[in-house]
Formats: C-alpha cells, structure tokens, sequence
C-alpha cells in the first residue's frame, strides 16, 4: 500500500493513505507539549499513558528507555519494558499497566532533565527521519515487540552499565516506530541484533571467568 508524504506544516507532515489524510506531528513536538502539560512534582505511567493516545507505545518505550541510563534504574526500567513488549506482540492497541506500575511515580525534573538533552537531538535527528518505506503495521508491531522484549530482558545483566548500549537500540527502535520511518526501523533491527549477540557474548565470557561454567 502506497503511502504519500504531503508537506502539511513546518510542525508535521500530512500522510495521506487510502485517501485519507491524517497530520504526522514529529516525537520532539509530542514530547515539548508533554512536559508543557506535566505536574510540576512527578508523574506517573497512567498519567503518560493517557496523554500519548496513540502514540502511547512508542513513547513509553521511548521514555522508558532514556529513564534505565539514569542510575540505578536499569533492572526496574527493564522490567517495565516488557509489559508494553508483551502487549504490542499481542496486538493491543495501547498499553495497560498493572495497578501498581501504573501508579509509579518519576520525578517531572528527572523527565524534564532528560527531555531537555533528547529533544534537540530529535530535532536534528527529524531532518533525517521522516515517513517512508510503509511497512505492514500489526507485523511491524508484533516483531518491535519480541525484540523489544529480548532487550529489555538484558538490563539485568550482571555486567555493570551493560544496559546502555540495548537502551541506545530501543531509543533508536521506539524513535523509527513513532516517526513511521521504514529505513531507520531495518537499520535499528540490526543494531539489536548486534547488541544482543555481543550482551550474549558477554555474559557468557563473564560467566566462564567466575568458573560458574566449566571451560572445556
């Protein structure tokens, strides 16, 4: 299916698809009006999740992820990660977050913090990134989900800061599924592949060097 980019605003693009037209406003203008409408004091996972709509899985992998670089984060933003993982494979439309996940509470200057260095970087980013190379949508969803999944599962590795680099992958993954951006969506596929195998490779070596596996 044919999608056709129409310059809609110096804000977003207009997509038009199945003759339809529907306004694509780029994630660092999503995010600046996000923390424009934040409480001051902190907010919570509902609250986020309420707001992104239907940009609500890109975004909060998104938010996720820039939250497990901050210390000591990484464990509890992985485990986080795999609820929206688990419900874009299973083809949900949003996600729904246990009562007690959704109720947890980060500070909005931490959010705010780390919103100020990564929008400008989107910014510079969107001039590269924008809307093409349509891929089926529920396909495209259901596979950012089992790798998303896979990554997350790495921030518990017992190698200190091994987080990081998976954490980089989903940023680029969540920022190529909310910009719509085919290319840029193969390209962070293979860098999570990448990052898996060396996470693998990793573990493995550490796990060999404690003797908890024979070598042989």
């Amino acid at each position: 299916m044919l999608t056709r980019i129409l310059q809609c605003s110096p804000k977003g693009l207009c997509l038009k698809q199945s003759g339809r037209m529907r306004h694509h406003v780029p994630t660092s203008v999503v995010l600046t009006q996000l923390l424009a409408e934040a409480p001051p004091d902190h907010v919570n996972l509902a609250w986020l999740i309420g707001h992104l709509q239907q940009r609500s899985f890109g975004l909060v992998m998104l938010l996720l992820a820039l939250v497990s670089l901050l210390p000591g984060a990484g464990i509890l933003a992985g485990v986080l990660l795999g609820f929206p993982a688990v419900q874009m494979i299973l083809g949900r439309e949003s996600p729904s977050l246990p009562r007690f996940l959704a109720s947890w509470r980060i500070s909005t200057r931490h959010i705010a913090g780390l919103a100020a260095r990564a929008v400008p970087l989107l910014e510079r980013m969107e001039a590269l990134v924008h809307p093409r190379l349509p891929t089926p949508f529920e396909v495209t969803k259901r596979l950012i989900g089992f790798i998303v999944l896979l990554l997350a599962a790495t921030f518990v590795s017992p190698v200190p800061f091994s987080q990081i680099i998976p954490a980089l992958v989903i940023v680029l993954i969540s920022f190529a599924y909310l910009e719509e951006d085919g290319v840029l969506l193969c390209i962070s596929l293979v860098a999570a592949l990448v990052s898996l195998s060396v996470t693998a490779a990793t573990i493995w070596a550490t796990l060999r060097a404690t003797g908890l596996i024979e070598k042989p």
